[in-house]
């Protein structure tokens, strides 16, 4: 019988990538030192992670694009990497772009998305989908499409027994019902300093906004922490895995899509939380060694070295 699916929903955003000494400030230009146009959107890059890793599992990818280049850039990138496209092409706007500034010196990203025909993905997408969520393995959602569709993704797999993840990001307000349909939410240090109003620039202060996050209903709490890997919670005990180290960073843009897509694809092939975990750090160890998102995605030949050779 063949493995549960992935299901994520998210946009795809053709990224318009441009690195420099600094950002310029408002009236100002600065001569960058490269371009480049590449696939991107969180939704997008885990469902290529996650494919790209996958030992099994299919990844199916639902989202909207609109009728140009950019969505024919965005097939190919599936097609490539082996992610099922679950599309409602949008005639009446356009494909999903990014504005994205890489600081050279350190390779840290700052970031504008138009998300376009993505911003109107509803909850009539998810409706049109049910079956596909409700026999997933795994269903994982972010927050650039409206929260509408997120919650309703979110609804459709906790009905069928499905395991949730949520990575809200980009960080949004959200109401306890919600929270409850997530077993698993990914935050990075930032995201869960806007949910919970909590600081977060240790791991006492990551474990006290975990438990900020659990007490509204979260099964699970993942706070990925950058260089420090990242911190597990939930209502019985506290991991902090590390992260496995590769190589040097060339660029950290998609790190937290290769954790997620990683992560999420581990649990639907049967690993335990901890292996899961391990398995989500190997993913985005490997993909700041290069430069793009989804064009850094690892292999899985790749993770599974670099996981023997960590031990």
């Amino acid at each position: 019988m063949p493995a549960k699916p992935v299901v994520i929903l998210g946009l795809f955003n053709a990224d318009a990538v441009y690195r420099a000494a600094r950002q310029p400030k408002l009236g100002e230009t600065v001569m960058g030192q490269d371009f480049r146009l590449e696939p991107g959107g969180k939704g997008s890059n885990q469902a290529v992670a996650a494919a790209r890793a996958s030992g099994g599992p299919a990844v199916h990818f639902i989202t909207r694009l609109g009728r140009d280049d950019f969505a024919r850039l965005a097939r190919g990138v599936w097609q490539n990497a082996g992610v099922i496209p679950e599309v409602t092409e949008d005639a009446q706007s356009h494909t999903g772009s990014a504005f994205i500034f890489i600081e050279a010196a350190t390779g840290n990203n700052a970031i504008i998305v138009a998300p376009g025909a993505g911003g109107r993905i509803g909850p009539e997408d998810l409706d049109a989908r049910a079956d596909l969520i409700r026999g997933a393995a795994v269903f994982v959602t972010q927050l650039e499409q409206p929260l509408a569709a997120a919650r309703r993704g979110l609804e459709i797999a906790r009905a069928g027994g499905v395991t949730t993840i949520l990575n809200p990001a980009p960080a949004a307000a959200l109401d306890d019902d919600l929270l409850a349909l997530c077993d698993y939410i990914t935050p990075n240090e930032s995201e869960a300093e806007l949910l919970t109003g909590l600081p977060v620039s240790s791991l006492p202060e990551a474990e006290a906004a975990a438990d900020a996050l659990l007490a509204r209903g979260v099964g699970a709490v993942v706070v990925t922490l950058g260089a420090n890997g990242v911190l597990f919670r939930d209502r019985h005990r506290s991991l902090h895995v590390p992260v496995v180290r590769v190589g040097e960073v060339v660029e950290t843009t998609g790190a937290g899509d290769a954790f997620n897509g990683g992560f999420a694809l581990a649990l639907a092939e049967g690993r335990s939380v901890d292996e899961a975990l391990r398995f989500g750090n190997a993913t985005a160890g490997l993909s700041v060694t290069g430069p793009g998102a989804a064009s850094a995605m690892p292999a899985r030949a790749e993770i599974d070295r670099l996981l023997a050779s960590s031990g």
